[in-house]
């Protein structure tokens, strides 16, 4: 069956349907969703029982750029500042250095064992040498799983982040095996104008996005999320077209506007949240169907050695190699080490090679998927089992909250109080936006004269104004009176 304008919208819907309804039930049985997600695609595709025929690379790239887009930034809008800047040094070596030292180490493993050539197999390694945000985001948050620590803000900060290092690597040995004539000292000016553009646009497109959101005045609180849509993409397309790492910058842009007051930041939050699962969902069952399986089984032997050799040797040098000189407990390098998971992300940069046309482009992505798949199915199912192993997990009732828990819970609030604005109040005449109201407070009701009014982040507070507060516990109201009263 060939995808028609007439029926990919059932097709994709029925899948769709179908991919929810499973992720419903199948942690009962240890399953990570996104494998379930990328095994409905494949027996919908050409090789299973929907006979479905896809074979775009260029589209599926398409789509992976897009669906990545949403993944990294919803990963963004959640990654508290608070929690990750004390662990920031050392989730940049991982996503920098950890990336380098698995992708060298793996691929030199694979010239060793294989008939690449040195080029071939460091784009191998480079393909496959970051961890999987989408994977990483998913699996944790799914399994609710609390580590000490700071161990859960390292991994997610690391995941979220060093993407761009593997897709400087991918880019960079890829240009080498097409020109084989140019050195390795070439790419290294390449590799400066990604990260270092990249990151300085993530910090400029993060402010200015901050002053739109909270500036323009739009009709409808829907329109919104739409903004920041727009906003996101243009931080990506913006970043590449001036020769700066798009997913760096609209990741680094994204934790920026998690970590500010924004207008109508619940509705953003809950449109990113929920467009994450989707373009999840919608990416595994592409890869799904783009694969055939019929020619993955001749690399079952190779790619199952690569990817064992990735797990248990490259993946812990790259982590080991990168923390040597920062102070931490050997179990949380080791369980650092085991959440090394490859998803999505590498099959979508190994688009690239099949693209490029080089020779081994086949062989390459079916390895590639062999060991995102075994990655997912063998660390992906034990990250609870490693945790509670290594002495690195928490009780379920001591769990922090991340900041989408508190900001979308819906009753979260058990106190209230009523402030009286003076004409001398910090606040007067003052957007509720730009108070810096405390996270666990919201203002619920203002009384103004004899009307009650329902505020958002647009309304300006007036002397006289009786402010109606709800908190979590009665000692954020000091909070909130200094911040009413001075800042």
């Amino acid at each position: 069956m060939n995808l028609t304008i007439d029926n990919i919208l059932l097709i994709g819907s029925l899948l769709l349907l179908i991919s929810v309804l499973a992720g419903k039930t199948s942690y009962k049985f240890g399953v990570p969703t996104l494998l379930l997600f990328l095994t409905i695609g494949m027996l919908a595709g050409s090789d299973g029982i929907g006979g479905i025929r896809f074979d775009d690379p260029k589209l599926a790239q398409f789509i992976g750029m897009v669906s990545l887009n949403f993944i990294l930034f919803s990963g963004g809008l959640d990654t508290n500042w608070k929690a990750v800047k004390p662990i920031l040094r050392e989730g940049i070596a991982l996503s920098t250095l950890g990336v380098l030292f698995t992708a060298v180490s793996l691929g030199s493993f694979v010239w060793f064992i294989t008939d690449f050539t040195i080029y071939e197999s460091l784009l191998l390694g480079s393909i496959v040498s970051s961890t999987d945000a989408a994977a990483v985001f998913s699996i944790l948050r799914s399994k609710s799983l609390a580590l000490k620590t700071n161990l859960r803000p390292t991994l997610e900060l690391e995941s979220g982040s060093n993407d761009p290092m593997a897709y400087v690597l991918t880019i960079a040995f890829l240009t080498l095996v097409i020109n084989q004539d140019q050195s390795f000292v070439s790419i290294i000016p390449l590799f400066f104008q990604q990260m270092i553009f990249g990151g300085l646009a993530g910090i400029l497109f993060g402010i200015s996005s901050k002053y739109i959101i909270n500036k323009i005045k739009l009709d409808f609180e829907g329109l919104y999320p739409v903004l920041v849509i727009a906003l996101m993409f243009i931080t990506f397309s913006a970043t590449n077209f001036i020769g700066g790492n798009g997913f760096l910058a609209i990741y680094i842009c994204a934790v920026y506007l998690g970590n500010q007051d924004l207008i109508h930041k619940k509705t953003i939050m809950k449109m990113f949240d929920g467009f994450a699962w989707l373009m999840q969902i919608v990416l595994f069952l592409t890869l799904g169907l783009l694969v055939f399986p019929s020619q993955i089984i001749p690399y079952m032997g190779i790619g199952l050695l690569i990817s064992l050799f990735l797990i248990v040797i490259a993946r812990p040098i790259g982590v080991f190699l990168s923390l040597i000189f920062f102070k931490m407990k050997m179990k949380r390098r080791f369980y650092i080490s085991w959440v090394g998971l490859r998803g999505a992300v590498p099959i979508v940069f190994a688009t690239y090679p099949l693209l490029a046309g080089i020779d081994k482009a086949n062989m390459i992505f079916n390895i590639v998927f062999f060991i995102s798949v075994t990655s997912i199915l063998i660390q992906g199912t034990t990250l609870s089992i490693v945790a509670k192993w290594l002495g690195v997990g928490i009780p379920e009732k001591q769990k922090k909250l991340t900041t989408t828990d508190m900001l979308l819970a819906e009753n979260p609030k058990a106190e209230m109080k009523e402030f009286q604005i003076t004409s001398d109040c910090y606040a007067v005449n003052k957007k509720i936006v730009e108070l810096g109201f405390p996270k666990n407070a919201i203002i619920a009701m203002i009384k103004r004269d004899d009307s009650y009014i329902i505020p958002n982040g647009l309304t300006k507070i007036e002397t006289k104004d009786i402010l109606i507060v709800l908190a979590d516990k009665p000692k954020i109201f000091d909070e909130v009176y200094r911040n009413l009263k001075s800042q």
